[in-house]
Formats: C-alpha cells, structure tokens, sequence
C-alpha cells in the first residue's frame, strides 16, 4: 500500500530537500500561485517555484497550523513572518495514484504579505535563475 506524498512534503520543507521534491511532483503537475495569474505547467516551473519559495519560507517562524487529508488531497494551513508581517497561508496539494502531486496551490493572506511574498519571490527566482 502506497502512502501519500505529504509525508515526504514535509521533509522537503523542513530539509530544503529538493531532490525529493523532484521526486513527489508528477511530470505534468499544476502549480497555482498566489501571485502570478496563468497556471504554471510542467515539473520543470513547479519545482523552480516551490524550490524558490521554500527557501523563503525557511525561517523560523515559518510552522504549519493546521491539516486535513483525505485520500488524494490535503490542505495544509501555514503561518510565517516575513519582513515583519504575520501571513497566514494555505497549500492545496492534490497527488495521483502514483502518489505524485499532480496539482499544488497556494493561497496567502493579508494583502500586505502578498506584496511581501510577491517582491521576495521575485529577487530570489531572479538570483536562482
């Protein structure tokens, strides 16, 4: 019986373990980002982004709150602080049957921690590529 892939999300969260993350994203996986207003498409973006944000959110305030999985979807509700902003964030993770995730969305809130994200992410995909 296969597991799903939350398990191993979280160790690419907490490790920066990206290997890892290449492994979990299925080939034609969907990223939904907060910011940018076309679905991303391919492993190949999706993993630029969550690779990009992930070195963002690794800081120490950076915890998730809350989680509900059921059986090829979880959400994941998070809180972090970011340039003295309290942002409250949640990721939508949807896997197939190979227990790949074949869709990631994130939803972040207040506007102001938007913005924050949205400058960050741009100079650290800018620096990464």
């Amino acid at each position: 019986m296969h597991t799903n892939p939350i398990k191993k999300w979280h160790q690419v969260v907490k490790n920066n373990d990206f290997q890892l993350l290449e492994d979990i994203l299925d080939d034609s996986v969907i990223f939904y980002s907060p910011v940018v207003f076309t679905p991303q498409k391919g492993k190949k973006i999706t993993l630029m982004y969550l690779s990009a944000v992930a070195t963002l959110f690794n800081v120490d305030s950076f915890s998730y709150t809350h989680e509900i999985i059921n059986k090829n979807m979880a959400s994941l509700e998070f809180e972090l602080e970011l340039n003295g902003i309290h942002i409250n964030g949640l990721d939508l993770i949807t896997w197939n049957e190979n227990q790949k995730i074949t869709e990631f969305k994130v939803f972040v809130r207040p506007l102001q921690g938007l913005n924050a994200l949205h400058e960050m992410m741009g100079i650290s995909l800018k620096d990464k590529y």
